[in-house]
């Protein structure tokens, strides 16, 4: 009977010890990497032919602290937490665009999160979809982006790959 004791306590020991494990840290500064971009046929809302671009990344936050809420009434809108660069290729070399060029993105709004609990790491995968209605079947873009967090703590600027815009396909690093 002691024995049956001493091994009940022994196993109650190893699975409370076993059970606490360090929290996991990263840096309060946001982490992104670019995992791919797809090109596809689509209608627009009007009911117009057009493509479709859809980008997907890998994103860290340390500190949880990631996302907007909605902005309230009579609230300034300068709430904008995930930036682009479009690059154009001219003559076999990618060159920034400039603003008022038709297939310049517009900044995005990643939606407030928030991680209940003693660990707030923010992990997981966002995806940001993008319409073109007028481009040529030679276009070929590039993006480069970044996101800010609540604290305006700004991420690594990363790159897609070249992208070909008549052509409907997964890119990838």
């Amino acid at each position: 009977m002691r024995t049956i004791k001493y091994l009940v306590i022994i196993l109650i020991a190893i699975l409370a010890l076993g059970s606490c494990r360090k929290i996991e840290q990263l840096p309060p500064i946001p982490n992104i990497e670019y995992t791919s971009f797809a090109i596809f046929d689509t209608i627009d809302i009007l009911g117009n032919s057009a493509k479709g671009g859809r980008l997907n990344f890998y994103f860290e936050d340390g500190d949880g602290d990631l996302g907007l809420k909605p902005p309230l009434e009579n609230q300034p809108d300068n709430t904008t937490n995930m930036f682009f660069t479009l690059f154009r290729k001219t003559d076999g070399i990618m060159v920034p665009a400039t603003e008022d060029d038709p297939l310049y993105p517009s900044s995005y709004r990643i939606p407030y999160m928030e991680r209940l609990g003693q660990n707030k790491i923010l992990k997981g995968t966002i995806s940001v979809t993008f319409l073109y209605l007028f481009y040529y079947t030679t276009d070929t873009i590039r993006y480069d982006f970044s996101i800010q967090d609540r604290a305006l703590n700004e991420s690594n600027t990363v790159s897609t790959s070249e992208i070909v815009l008549s052509v409907n396909d997964l890119y990838t690093k």
